[in-house]
């Protein structure tokens, strides 16, 4: 006798209901939004002196979080290399040229190029992490502020100029960090203005390279300058011999 009162034949199909089709469906959004902000001060004019690119680093003293790295100018072949990565050759040649530094300097380099804040073809820059924290592999967190100072030759005088420069951003912000920057910015900018060799305040103004070919080539370091009127190598400071 069946345990049930009714029994199903064999073969028989069960009827389904047709499911519903959903217009909208609850669901997780991804985004990434990457933002960089920088500031940098007036130019500090310093007569020009022994080991003097050597002395930017000291400039740092007080504020950088442990060490500070000194980025010389790039070679004339580099001066189209970009940290971003959309724009190859130049981004993948970037990458070649900085991969052996600190991943603080790299992301310094990353922010500060990124907005336009220092030119890498003419000036150097001595900067480390001013403040914040790094994640496990050292890189800077979004809210962290990286810079120091960069400096170029002045090509009329053979003055050095100096001036702060402080960068921030990534996947991120945080209210206080604008605030943060500002002081580290002044900071920086009166450290520079300590230097025994300091002499005036000048427009934050960077130079130009002379068009064409024919840059002064320094004996000393072999640095093409790019400029047909400089005085001083802009990588290593030492006085240009004209023939």
């Amino acid at each position: 006798m069946p345990l049930f009162g009714k029994t199903r034949r064999s073969g028989q199909q069960k009827e389904t209901t047709p499911q519903p089709l959903f217009e909208e469906v609850t669901s997780q959004e991804f985004s990434l939004k990457l933002s960089y902000s920088a500031k940098s001060s007036e130019g500090v004019r310093l007569k020009a002196g022994p080991a003097m690119v050597a002395r930017l680093a000291s400039m740092l003293d007080g504020y950088v979080k442990g060490l500070s790295e000194l980025v010389e100018p790039v070679p004339p072949e580099m001066v189209s290399a970009t940290p971003f990565i959309a724009r190859m050759p130049g981004s993948a040649q970037w990458l070649q040229y900085h991969h052996k530094r600190s991943p603080v300097t790299r992301h310094a380099l990353v922010v500060l190029e990124s907005v336009d804040a220092v030119d890498m073809a003419f000036e150097t820059l001595a900067c480390g992490l001013l403040d914040g924290e790094t994640d496990t592999l050292g890189y800077p967190d979004y809210n962290a502020i990286v810079g120091g100072v960069a400096s170029h030759w002045d090509e009329i005088t053979g003055d050095m100029i100096v001036r702060a420069v402080v960068g921030w951003g990534g996947k991120g912000a945080r209210g206080d960090t604008d605030r943060n920057a500002a002081h580290l910015l002044a900071g920086l900018f009166n450290n520079i203005r300590a230097d025994t060799n300091a002499v005036g305040t000048v427009p934050a103004e960077r130079p130009v390279a002379a068009a064409g070919p024919g840059g002064a080539v320094c004996a000393h370091c072999g640095f093409d300058s790019g400029h047909e009127r400089v005085f001083y190598c802009l990588k290593c400071g030492m006085r240009l011999q004209r023939g």
